[in-house]
């Protein structure tokens, strides 16, 4: 694996982990189109830079939520950053080993099916829209409730097909119960932590740790920074049109690449 190639996967990952448009959906049509030959456990490697970005980003946040469920276990000390805690914690679970069994039984063959990935970015890109668009968003984070938290991380488990994205489903299911964009966005963010440290873990073993691992891992990290607070500042105004317009115009240029390759 070359240096060039871990440095544009891992900018790729960057951008696309943390933005609703698919990283495992970029990160299987890249090496696709330009047939490269990636080492399937770099894609963990990525996705472990961009958690590096979360929690370097969110990292007071972190301190408070652990502290908070910590002080509501033990001093019975009741807090919004205790509650929230519990939240992810327990929204964790049903997505993560649902995704885990999946991910299992399919293993990295839907990565290797352009037109499922290209067909998957459209039908979350139309959803994205509609749901964005018809949404209310008088719901904050601080406010968002159990039922919320858990549906959401309930519908990490459809993330294991490529061209879904973690963020993107999450984010949509966010928006269809009425949290506000920003607020919605932030959650998917810390909500995502817990699982991709438990595939890197998973997968350490796997690891190769050289020059381009680092490349990648670095690369990831630091446009990971810059799109966090790129999107939380974004969407203080902004809406996810942009990026429902964008999953659709990609998808529909693999399905061209793809009839044309056959």
């Amino acid at each position: 694996m070359e240096i060039i190639q871990s440095l544009i996967l891992g900018v790729v990952q960057g951008l696309t982990e943390l933005l609703p448009i698919s990283s495992s959906a970029h990160l299987n049509l890249i090496p696709w189109i330009f047939n490269w030959d990636i080492p399937a456990s770099f894609d963990v490697a990525l996705h472990f830079g961009t958690l590096l970005a979360i929690a370097i980003f969110f990292f007071k946040d972190w301190i408070d939520l652990i502290k908070g469920g910590y002080k509501q276990v033990v001093k019975k000390e009741k807090s919004t950053e205790g509650r929230m805690f519990w939240y992810i914690v327990i929204a964790t679970i049903p997505g993560g080993i649902i995704g885990f069994i999946l991910d299992h039984i399919v293993g990295e063959s839907l990565g290797e099916m352009p037109l499922l990935i290209a067909i998957a970015l459209i039908v979350m890109g139309i959803i994205l829209y509609i749901v964005d668009k018809k949404a209310p968003s008088n719901i904050k984070y601080e406010d968002m409730t159990f039922k919320q938290t858990f549906l959401i991380g309930l519908s990490q488990a459809l993330a294991f097909i490529p061209g879904v994205s973690r963020s993107g489903i999450t984010m949509t299911t966010g928006r269809l119960m009425g949290v506000d964009r920003s607020s919605t966005a932030k959650y998917s963010f810390m909500l995502s932590a817990p699982i991709v440290l438990g595939a890197t873990l998973y997968k350490f073993k796997d690891f190769v740790f050289n020059l381009p691992f680092v490349v990648g891992v670095l690369s990831s990290f630091i446009v990971g920074l810059l799109v966090i607070k790129f999107l939380l500042q974004y969407l203080q105004k902004g809406s996810f049109k942009v990026f429902a317009i964008y999953r659709i115009v990609v998808g529909m240029a693999i399905i061209i690449l793809f009839m044309t390759r056959i």
